[in-house]
């Protein structure tokens, strides 16, 4: 039995430990202090989610990182 989950983040093959959140995911993917929005499965996960949306074997997140500017 794996100890691990397969994903698809942003077209790229990667694994985090089973029972990991969308906040986990984004603790390690995120550069420190960036926001970040996340799609899981075509769906926007919002940021008051993070917390309580486990990732699963599968799934596909699309991430994207905020710039400032104008």
């Amino acid at each position: 039995m794996a100890d691990t989950l397969s994903l698809t983040v942003n077209g790229q093959s990667m694994t985090l430990p089973l029972a990991s959140t969308v906040a986990d995911f984004v603790t390690v993917y995120a550069p420190a202090g960036r926001r970040v929005a996340v799609e899981r499965n075509g769906e926007i996960v919002p940021k008051s989610q993070h917390t309580q949306t486990p990732l699963a074997e599968g799934d596909c997140l699309e991430v994207v990182v905020a710039v400032g500017g104008g």
